[in-house]
């Protein structure tokens, strides 16, 4: 192997490569040695047909994998002769003719882009200090959290009169355009919270005052982004009939309260809803805390970083906030911004990724933080069960894919790195309320 390195500016190198001819073919000649104890051809005996009959049968498509696994092999010898540490994967650029390498008349040559990892000096870790923000749980949140379950798990009774909003409706409809049945504009005994939101617009206004027994004509127009084609944008007529008004039953935090969600008495259920909310507020405070340590490390470290991998971070931050863009989901500091100054802002926000990525690596080497391979396993197990159904294909897809591990192994590393920083840290508590702690933090 020839390597000869044409160009070295910042952290980009770029290197070229050449292999002989003549290494190739002896790489073919022995892997059809190896082959021909098990092949059978049609005018020879097993095993014994010639080398040169192998190579005009199976030459063609066997240089294919040879030369995908020389271009391999030789860009990590190349990378370890010139003592290099890639910050990414290598972009190889072959540039001789696969058909002239394949067929042993010209050596196999490609030059790669390789961005190097920086030389990075640390700031002083020891001594830090920070504050950690504690809200307490009080009676008063556990009541709001118990609360919460009974919202999502309302019950409703029969009740007399006019329905208010709140109250639920039991519905048989028919629904029309043009005077024309239309699909999925029907149904019976369909229930309806008022106030919910959950039918078409103006649909449920026109329901307020509404008495069991009653029948009412409800005009609307389906909105513009209806999801189904044929109806978005057009006007429609339903025929409704109120079967029931119920009202809501106010919960009542007991015993019985608590079966409804698989605990055996109040008091346990209160007991597990307090962890709930404490450990929601811990996570929150670690979120907090865990903000600060990057804001101190992107702050006090400054060097060079690898063109290509701050090119990737941007390309999938930006492909996201494209999508977002699209849908008409713009957040509203960046409403009156143009696409340049979008991508500027982002862009920085890419550079402060790839920034902390290589200092929280370059901490964990240093204090030997490791993720074991249980740790990956719980990960792998957790993306698995997002998909149910399809569990052992995700898990199959890890395995085979390392790349897709190292995405898996990454977070779980940066958590590691965090917790190690922080316990080496000074930390002050200081009491504040809710809404302190949900507070977003200034970008």
């Amino acid at each position: 192997m020839q390597c000869t390195q044409l160009a070295s500016e910042g952290l980009s190198r770029v290197l070229q490569v050449i292999v002989p001819k003549a290494d190739l073919q002896a790489k073919l000649d022995a892997k059809l040695v190896e082959m021909r104890p098990q092949l059978q051809l049609k005018g020879f005996r097993k095993g014994m047909a010639p080398l040169s009959f192998l190579k005009r049968m199976y030459g063609a498509s066997l240089m294919g994998e040879i030369i995908e696994n020389a271009v391999q092999e030789h860009t990590d010898a190349a990378i370890k002769r010139e003592n290099l540490r890639p910050a990414m994967t290598p972009s190889v650029h072959l540039e001789s003719d696969p058909q002239k390498v394949a067929a042993g008349e010209i050596d196999l040559q490609f030059h790669m882009h390789v961005d190097v990892m920086p030389t990075i000096e640390l700031a002083e870790l020891a001594g830090l200090s920070f504050e950690r923000l504690v809200t307490p749980v009080e009676e008063e949140d556990i009541v709001a959290g118990l609360q919460e379950l009974a919202d999502a798990a309302k019950t409703y009774a029969g009740k007399d009169g006019a329905a208010e909003e709140g109250d639920q409706l039991i519905l048989d409809f028919v629904g029309s355009i043009d005077g024309e049945e239309f699909q999925g504009g029907k149904a019976e005994g369909a229930p309806l919270v008022l106030g919910s939101g959950s039918f078409i617009p103006g649909f449920e206004a026109q329901l307020t005052g509404a008495a069991a027994g009653e029948e009412r004509r409800v005009e609307v127009t389906f909105p513009t982004d209806y999801p189904s084609a044929h109806l978005a944008g057009k006007d429609a007529v339903f025929s409704v009939t109120v079967k029931e008004v119920k009202s809501p039953v106010a919960a009542e935090f007991d015993d019985a309260f608590a079966s409804r969600f698989g605990f055996p008495n109040i008091g346990d259920l209160r007991d597990a809803m307090r962890r709930k909310i404490d450990n929601e507020r811990k996570a929150q405070s670690r979120l907090k805390l865990k903000r600060k340590l990057l804001d101190h490390l992107d702050g006090a470290h400054s060097f060079d970083l690898p063109g290509r991998m701050v090119e990737a971070e941007f390309q999938q931050i930006w492909a996201q906030i494209k999508a977002d863009l699209d849908r008409g989901e713009i957040a509203p500091e960046d409403q009156d911004k143009d696409e340049a100054t979008l991508q500027s802002e982002y862009r920085k926000i890419a550079e402060r990724r790839v920034r902390l990525g290589l200092v929280l690596a370059e901490i964990g080497q240093r204090r030997g933080v490791m993720v074991t391979n249980d740790e990956v396993a719980q990960a792998m197990s957790a993306q698995a069960r997002q998909y149910p159904g399809q569990e052992k294909k995700i898990v199959d897809f890890y395995r085979k894919n390392p790349e897709a591990l190292a995405q898996l192994r990454a977070p779980i590393f940066e958590e590691k790195v965090v917790d190690s920083v922080i316990a080496s840290s000074t930390l002050t508590d200081r009491l504040v309320p809710k809404d302190e702690l949900f507070a977003e933090d200034p970008a």
